[in-house]
């Protein structure tokens, strides 16, 4: 593989927004030329970014008998705490690309972490429809930054694409380990499930702080400090990006392409079964007798090992031309270790997760990966984002609230997980289609 290198003038004028058909204007591509000249800044905010497009959603998981509880909810209503941010995961998924159109990707993306932010406020207000409400903001906020990333990715690292998804991808795991692992510690230390959940809040502020000043350049397109050449006032509004020239059809062939919809496809099982983890598995190991905090200790000890499979996996896949081994490999460790729940769910409960947990870093990595590398530019690979993402995500959503009526149907957890092998199964024939050595020409 070749060894990294900063993209030159002559690969500089062929660099494209993240927006989906769109190139970025004279003034912001001096903004963002100076961004990647001193890229520390644009490094800290898309980690910070990172952190917060799973954290608020582990968070939940530890504590949904609590919530449940507070509320009155049953299983079936209980699984909507985690199913609602899914379902507006994948309705918000579209918007994004038409948003940064309209406003540019920094700005779009800093107004998702607000978003975010006041979701994660809105959640622990008293009124139980204040849960749900919150829950679709948490996930449209989640659903931009999802979208965006990857043609960010691609634009501002086009040539350390697969590098760059391990790090925000592994940066996005990590928010959720330590969510996970602290929601009941904050909870006993904060009063309650409210304080644990509201807590999230301040690491969203703290990346929106980060990207105020880019989003600012982006939209002022400074120069090194130095107005644009056309002159601007405050008031001025600023067209951040102007359409490519790309042909009508563009979109229509993406749907229309077998490749596009596997990844799609991946994308979509991958997600769905990690969120069942997400929503259920610390109640699997509390149903079958483990306490509460030892559950939580588990879930987060398994997300924490996806940071192993998120940073492993895209790594290899940028090395490899064809990926169908890893994703049959992602496959069939989440597969082994849901098999383990069937057979021994507490006995051998750090066994099981640690399976599970490598499994699902690697295939959300190499989901995100195959995004970039089965694309041959930011166009394309932000139009996939958005399709694998829309109905990937609305995908996902079935999963969570699925198993939560099968178990509450019959009273166990035998069906659910077994459902979830077949799954397993399902995404591995997938994998052997999405990782082909191919490009989605769109």
């Amino acid at each position: 593989m070749p060894r990294p290198h900063a993209p030159g003038p002559e690969a500089e004028s062929l660099l494209v927004d993240a927006e989906t058909d769109l190139r970025p204007t004279p003034e912001v591509t001096a903004a963002r030329r100076t961004l990647r000249a001193h890229p520390a800044l644009l490094l800290i905010g898309i980690v910070l970014a990172s952190l917060n497009m799973r954290a608020a959603l582990a968070g939940v998981s530890p504590l949904l008998g609590e919530i449940s509880g507070h509320f009155g909810l049953s299983a079936t209503t209980g699984s909507l705490v985690t199913t609602i941010p899914l379902v507006f995961m994948g309705l918000a998924s579209p918007f994004a690309p038409r948003l940064a159109r309209r406003w540019g990707t920094e700005a779009v993306l800093l107004s998702a972490l607000v978003l975010l932010l006041g979701g994660i406020l809105l959640r622990v207000a008293p009124p139980v429809m204040a849960l749900f409400a919150g829950g679709a903001l948490v996930g449209s906020g989640i659903a931009f930054l999802n979208v965006l990333m990857p043609g960010l990715v691609k634009r501002d690292f086009p040539h350390r694409a697969a590098g760059m998804t391990a790090l925000y991808t592994t940066s996005m795991i990590g928010g959720a380990t330590v969510s996970a692992a602290s929601a009941v510690p904050l909870e006993n230390a904060l009063g309650g499930w409210q304080g644990s959940l509201a807590s999230w809040s301040l690491l969203a502020a703290v990346a929106a702080l980060v990207w105020i000043p880019q989003t600012v350049l982006a939209r002022r397109g400074t120069h090194h400090g130095e107005p644009a050449a056309t002159p601007m006032t405050p008031m001025t509004p600023v067209t951040p990006v102007t359409p490519v020239r790309t042909t009508p059809e563009a979109g229509s062939r993406l749907g229309r392409s077998a490749l596009a919809w596997q990844v799609t496809l991946f994308m979509g099982l991958q997600s769905s079964i990690a969120y069942v983890c997400i929503a259920w598995l610390p109640t699997i190991f509390t149903d079958h007798g483990m306490s509460k905090s030892a559950a939580g200790l588990v879930f987060a000890f398994s997300t924490m090992l996806q940071m192993v499979g998120s940073f492993v996996v895209p790594t290899l896949a940028g090395r490899m031309r064809s990926q169908r081994t890893l994703a049959v490999a992602v496959a069939a460790l989440m597969g082994a270790g849901i098999a383990g729940l069937l057979v021994a769910p507490v006995a051998g409960a750090w066994v099981w997760a640690a399976l599970i947990g490598v499994g699902q870093g690697g295939s959300v990595g190499l989901a995100l990966t195959m995004m970039v590398l089965r694309t041959g530019d930011a166009h394309t690979s932000a139009r996939l984002s958005g399709m694998a993402q829309t109905w990937g995500y609305l995908l996902a959503a079935v999963g969570p609230l699925a198993l939560g009526v099968v178990h509450q149907t019959t009273g166990g957890w035998a069906l659910p997980l077994t459902l979830m092998l077949a799954v397993c199964g399902a995404l591995a024939v997938l994998g052997l289609g999405a990782g082909r050595d191919r490009r989605i020409r769109a």
